[in-house]
This record gives C-alpha cells, structure tokens and sequence, in this order.
C-alpha cells in the first residue's frame, strides 16, 4: 500500500493559493541498531576500578605520551612551575596510563593525546592543557581566561595539528625519560 504526501501551502491572496500537492512516496532505508540487552560480563567498571588511585593522594594524574619529547618537555615544564606540587604524572603506556585512558573513555591503546584525570572527570585535548594550566603557578591560571574565549573546535585544530606533527617536529625518545 502506497503511501501519499499530501501538503497544503498557503501564499497570501496577491500570491495565489495552491491547494495541494501530492509527493510520490520515499524508498525508506533499513536502519539497524545494535544494541546489547544485557551488561557484558566482561565489562569492567574502570572508574571503580581505578578508585584507588584517588583514596590516599586526590591530586589530579596528567597522562602524557612517555616517548614524545615534546610531551617530556611538556611534563618537565609543568614540574618546573608547579610549586605546590599539586600534579601527578603518568605515562599513557604503562599499565596505570591505560586503565585511567580506559577510565576516561579512550582506548587503552590510544597517545594521542594529554588527558588529565581528576577523581570524578576527565579531560582531554586543550581542555587537558588549560586544565594544567590552572593548577600551576602565576601567570598561567590567568591565561586560561584569555584561552577559554577561543572556541573549543579552534583550540582543539591547534592541538591536532601539533600532537599529529609532534614526533615529527621534536623528535621521539627509545625510553620514558620522566
């Protein structure tokens, strides 16, 4: 049974009027969808299983590529500034960088990008980095606020076009130098 359009469009009286017009009728897609009716028991809670990474110390964690030298230079950079020590660091290729990865998200497998870990969010990309940046000494809480009137898909170009070209530009190292 086909189905017919009918559409009925008024024009004001200087215009005219149409009284109908009749659409042959679309082919519609087969759309499927997949979905799982029941939790894979397989599925691990990785915020519950990374907890314990928050019950004695509730410092943020900055994951950061362990072989990029500029991430290296990055984490040397955010050291040297943060006099409180107020951030930790981890590598996103052990073992801890990729169930906090997980955690947040992202694959396991994934360094492509600085990720900053609080106990209840995640952050990644330029968020990450201004994230960083307040926690740091003066002047770079305050910069945050120029940054954050940048559009988050500009800072967000900025960072994949750098973090795409970065072994490139500054080299990668055989080890974790941090």
């Amino acid at each position: 049974m086909a189905l017919q359009l009918q559409l009925q469009l008024q024009f004001p009286a200087s215009i005219g009027r149409v009284k109908s017009i009749t659409c042959p009728p679309r082919a519609r897609k087969a759309t499927t969808f997949a979905t799982l009716s029941q939790p894979r028991s397989d599925t691990v809670n990785w915020v519950e299983a990374t907890s314990s990474f928050f019950d004695q110390d509730k410092r943020p964690i900055m994951l950061f590529d362990g072989v990029c030298n500029l991430c290296n230079g990055g984490v040397k950079f955010v050291r040297d500034n943060d006099r409180n020590k107020s951030i930790r660091y981890e590598a996103l290729q052990s073992e801890a960088g990729k169930m906090l990865l997980r955690r947040s998200g992202r694959a396991p497998d994934d360094i492509s990008s600085v990720v900053l870990v609080e106990n209840n969010r995640s952050y990644i990309k330029s968020e990450a980095v201004l994230k960083i940046m307040e926690y740091i000494d003066l002047p770079f809480p305050q910069l945050t606020y120029l940054f954050n009137f940048m559009p988050l898909f500009v800072r967000d170009f900025v960072y994949d076009n750098v973090a795409n070209n970065r072994y490139t530009v500054f080299g990668r190292s055989e080890s974790c130098e941090i």
